[in-house]
């Protein structure tokens, strides 16, 4: 690749979750007069912008696409890339495994690098050097200094790779020896406590920042790995679409026999929702009482949509009458209902229930 000339300036690309960690590790490079754009990866399991949307229990919070406020307090360009159909191969088939649940990080990782090292800008041209906010020690999984290593070679970033939040404890980058950026001017932040960025961001006076929780994808967290497996199991295929696994995050799942099982949501802002599925599942709800609406994926029998009226009865409002009605919609637009008994919480086995 052609080094940077006195005749055009230095360029970076930024890798943007819309945490605290990418959102400082931005604005040192930027700090230092470099001419950045930010790109955040769409691969349809990132947290934000999908339950906290949907859950009216959540709306005291901000509903906002975190990237894109980052981008914002920054003053950068954005690159939003959809990659949900390329990093399919990184959820099924990760070279370097999984970390505590279905988190393939450090694959996660490369891809990303070596996808914004290969984008070009807004005027057509390839980035000079990659940001990102790993900090070494952050994450058991990608951020050891082993594996940071690992990164910036398969990636093919190599030494173009520049990690400011804890630059300092690593071997100096192409940018930082060709001094494009000054090192003096980078940091030595590491382990898992975050006080050290919350303290830069103050300094900085950055308010409202998404809070530091754990990662922001699905695939960290153990509820949405088990889900994640069962799919996998019942349909005998390790694959996905998009509505799969937007589905896992929404409301209970049960799975009362390996023909079918209940998608149940949790309160208002989930029943809408799952409404938008009518023509494609199966869909109960009780048509005598208030309550939540369930989606059916598999192929049930009679018997077994009656078992699954009872599971939604039992969290109707209806739960305490010795009988209610259940109305059964299917997605060719039949409907029939059926009087049934609600079951009691002690007759719904836990292992029914998918991730609990």
């Amino acid at each position: 690749m052609e080094q940077p000339t006195t005749t055009r300036s230095v360029k970076a690309i930024a890798l943007i979750s819309g945490g605290l960690d990418s959102l400082l590790a931005t604005k040192v490079i930027l700090d230092q007069g470099i001419d950045v754009e930010g790109v955040n990866f769409f691969t349809g399991f990132c947290v934000e912008g999908h339950t906290h949307a949907i859950r009216k229990r959540h709306r005291e919070k901000i509903k906002r696409n975190n990237a894109l406020w980052v981008a914002e307090q920054l003053g950068i360009k954005l690159h939003i890339v959809d990659v949900v159909q390329e990093y399919k191969d990184i959820v099924l088939n990760p070279k370097h495994g999984y970390g505590k649940n279905l988190n393939p990080c450090l694959d996660c990782k490369i891809f990303m690098v070596e996808r914004a090292l290969n984008m070009v800008d807004f005027d057509g041209r390839q980035f000079d050097f990659a940001v990102t906010g790993e900090v070494i020690g952050q994450r058991p999984k990608s951020q050891r200094r082993e594996t940071m290593a690992i990164i910036s070679r398969e990636s093919g970033a190599n030494d173009r790779l520049l990690r400011p939040l804890c630059a300092k404890n690593l071997p100096a980058s192409l940018p930082e020896r060709e001094g494009w950026v000054n090192r003096d001017a980078l940091y030595d932040f590491s382990g898992r406590s975050r006080k050290p960025q919350m303290t830069l961001a103050a300094e900085y006076g950055f308010k409202d920042y998404a809070q530091p929780a754990g990662g922001c994808c699905f695939l960290t967290d153990q509820t949405y790995s088990s889900k994640l497996h069962d799919l996998w199991n019942t349909r005998g295929q390790r694959d996905y679409e998009l509505d799969d696994i937007v589905l896992l995050k929404v409301g209970r799942h049960l799975r009362p026999n390996h023909r079918y099982k209940l998608i149940l949501a949790r309160e208002e802002g989930e029943n809408n929702f799952l409404k938008g599925y009518r023509q494609r599942f199966i869909q109960i709800d009780i048509a005598s009482h208030t309550g939540p609406l369930a989606l059916i994926d598999g192929d049930p029998n009679e018997d077994d949509l009656r078992i699954a009226s009872r599971i939604v009865a039992r969290y109707s409002q209806g739960r305490n009458e010795s009988n209610v009605c259940a109305r059964v919609r299917f997605p060719d637009g039949e409907e029939k209902n059926m009087s049934i008994q609600p079951y009691s919480a002690h007759e719904i086995p836990e292992h029914w229930h998918i991730g609990v």
